[in-house]
């Protein structure tokens, strides 16, 4: 049983206006097996959160901490919270020209492991998990992301976290510019993983659409850098008919 815990996270960032506080003091705990979605607002502090988990360098953490069983994230760079069990799903993929697909998810699978898997099971493995996402067996061949599709990225993302067994993925906003059937194949892909490996799972989100297919545990409301509501997966439903005005009006 893994825990990540986020102890009262303050995160700024440096802006034409100069430094501004995006995250304000934010407190959660994820376990294994868990789907905790965040919602909010455009602006509310979701990707901050995200990529502060993920230790981008355009965010400074002020205050708090960020515990990976027991282990201090913040003291760790990019890939040793990779190789920790950390995984991000970005909502931008970025391009990388140059290099292909399979070469990129083989050295991925041996910084992780430490040792490159036996090449006849990855094969197959990375096949498999292909087909189970409807990609092509051509695929492997491109540039990573290279004219990919909104959803080739999104399904490389996900083809991604199969292959690489993280403890904890961050999903920031992995439903965006997906169509219905992309969207049910990449819920289908989340889904898989969790109920093989025990993965908690970090579902940013502003729709409740991707909440139909990967169902929610807990449901954390972000506003103004800070949680305003915790609850059930009632309160995505809630959210649903409501939307955000109760909290920006307040």
């Amino acid at each position: 049983m893994a825990t990540l815990e986020i102890k009262n996270l303050h995160v700024t960032v440096e802006t034409e206006q100069g430094t501004k506080e995006i995250l304000k003091g934010v407190d959660l705990v994820i376990r294994s097996g868990e789907t905790h979605a965040i919602m909010g607002p455009n602006g509310s502090g979701k990707s901050t959160l995200a990529y502060s988990i993920a230790g981008h360098p355009k965010y400074t953490i002020t205050k708090g901490e960020i515990l990976l069983d027991g282990a201090n994230v913040l003291e760790m760079t990019v890939d040793e919270r990779a190789r920790a069990g950390m995984f991000l799903a970005m909502q931008y993929p970025v391009e990388i020209p140059g290099v292909s697909v399979s070469n990129f998810l083989r050295t991925a699978k041996t910084a992780i492991d430490g040792q490159a898997p036996a090449l006849r099971p990855w094969i197959q493995e990375v096949r498999g998990a292909m087909d189970a996402l409807k990609m092509d067996s051509t695929f492997t061949e491109r540039n990573v992301n290279e004219g990919f599709s909104g959803g080739e990225k999104k399904r490389h993302e996900i083809l991604q976290m199969e292959l690489l067994k993280p403890k904890f993925a961050v999903l920031d906003e992995t439903d965006s510019g997906l169509d219905v059937d992309a969207l049910k194949v990449v819920s289908e892909g989340v889904n898989r993983v969790k109920a093989a490996t025990g993965m908690g799972v970090i579902l940013i989100t502003h729709y409740t659409r991707i909440l139909n297919y990967i169902k929610p545990d807990f449901v954390h409301v972000f506003v103004a850098g800070k949680i305003a509501e915790e609850g059930g997966s009632e309160l995505a439903d809630r959210l649903e008919s409501e939307g955000y005005d109760r909290y920006t009006n307040a």
